[in-house]
């Protein structure tokens, strides 16, 4: 699930990515070095910086700016797909099983009017899962295992199918939250450079991916400056960016295994199958 540090991550990787378009080790944007990462500089470490005249770029949540935006129930966000380790062939009225009878998947037959469905669990194999389904249609009608071989005399129609559980990300709400991005220099023109160099960019993004899978909505909000000289030469001057992001959670769901099949009503004497 994504939450405030997660928008914090994912602003202070864009944030590199702007300074350092080639890499961490190669040459960055600007002739001195920078420092970029979540939280408040301390005031030490920032004084030792700014006199070798390192720059530092930090990210942190502005106070009592976080705000529900929830507008509808909660939904899915995405989805992502996993390929069944399990596989069967049909030849004629018979359904072979092999591969890998790993957990988390689903073997089905159709055999005319009838479904059955077998969910693999731990030390399954593919002469396991026949025998299983074997057995659900022998409630039914006679049916023949042999091995990872189910055959069922007499089926006008035999389709057989294995799917694999998805993962599916849900957001539960959104919530908006201002950012204080602030860049620390030793001088007006770092500051300047290093400022405008991160606005341009962030200025142009509409939206930043975060590391659940799902995205946040960023809009600028504002910019103020801050020249100070007491101690060490600091100037700085902090970007607002807003982030709307969903809070999500991941589970795993089994997709639909035989819908796409139509079966004509019991006693028609029609069977049908939609399958290209």
């Amino acid at each position: 699930m994504a939450d405030q540090s997660d928008v914090e991550t994912a602003l202070v990787s864009q944030i590199t990515n702007i300074l350092y378009p080639n890499g961490l080790s190669a040459s960055g944007l600007l002739t001195q070095a920078a420092k970029i990462y979540r939280g408040w500089p301390s005031t030490a470490s920032l004084r030792t910086d700014l006199a070798a005249g390192t720059l530092n770029v930090t990210v942190f949540p502005k106070a009592d700016t976080l705000r529900n935006t929830t507008r509808w129930t909660d939904g899915v966000v995405s989805t992502s797909g996993t390929s069944p380790s399990l596989t069967v062939s049909v030849s004629g009225n018979s359904a072979t099983f092999a591969g890998s009878a790993a957990t988390g998947q689903l073997a089905g037959l159709l055999v005319d009017a009838l479904t059955v469905v077998h969910r693999t669990v731990a030390a399954d194999t593919p002469e396991l899962v026949a025998a299983a389904l074997g057995q659900l249609i022998r409630a039914r009608r006679i049916a023949l295992v042999s091995g990872a071989t189910v055959t069922v005399p007499g089926a006008g129609l035999l389709v057989g199918r294995v799917v694999a559980d998805q993962t599916v990300l849900c957001w539960t709400r959104s919530q908006l939250q201002l950012f204080r991005i602030s860049c620390w220099c030793p001088d007006p023109t770092s500051r300047d450079s290093v400022a405008s160099a991160i606005d341009n960019a962030l200025s142009a993004r509409s939206f930043i991916e975060l590391n659940d899978g799902s995205t946040g909505r960023l809009r600028y909000v504002g910019t103020t400056e801050f020249d100070q000289s007491q101690d060490a030469a600091l100037y700085r001057r902090d970007l607002v960016y807003s982030v709307d992001y969903l809070t999500t959670v991941a589970d795993a769901l089994p997709p639909m295994i035989f819908g796409d099949t139509t079966l004509a009503p019991l006693g028609s004497g029609i069977v049908k199958s939609l399958l290209s």
